[in-house]
């Protein structure tokens, strides 16, 4: 599995799908990340969080997170809102809540985190990932799942 073919994504797992990110180029993930495949993808990304989300790594934590990922066909952004509330984590494709957290990112760097490829802390340094609001939260958000490794 070495090119990645979105229209297998919902038949491949966390790991699978790791290692479909780490293979294919930056301009491959970029085309179909500007097409009509995006929704598909990011629908599948958001809807496997709940069940990656390590709710004995949260603790007490409660929070809203909103992540705003550029780069639609459409030139805008999409938002979805993932809560973490009670040991538990949801997701809602229209935000409904104020974030505690709001993270920024393009397309390809937002594959790369939930795919392990990533590391959010160093991409936050240099400018490719904007947090704005509970920084110690953006540091620790990777440790709340158990993100997939290549």
């Amino acid at each position: 599995m070495t090119d990645f073919d979105p229209a297998n994504f919902a038949n491949v797992g966390p790991k699978e799908f790791a290692q479909l990110v780490k293979s294919t180029p930056d301009s491959k993930l970029n085309e179909v990340m500007s097409g009509e495949l995006r929704g598909k993808i990011l629908g599948e990304v958001f809807g496997r969080m709940p069940q990656l989300f390590r709710a004995d790594r949260a603790g007490s934590t409660n929070a809203v997170i909103h992540w705003n990922i550029t780069g639609a066909p459409d030139g805008g952004t999409d938002t979805y809102e993932v809560v973490v509330a009670d040991g538990a984590c949801t997701v809602n494709e229209t935000p409904q809540h104020d974030p505690r957290l709001s993270l920024t990112l393009g397309p390809v760097d937002f594959l790369k985190v939930v795919s392990g490829g990533a590391n959010p802390v160093m991409m936050f340094m240099t400018g490719k990932l904007k947090a704005k609001g509970d920084l110690g939260l953006a540091a620790n958000i990777a440790n709340l799942f158990d993100i997939p490794k290549a």
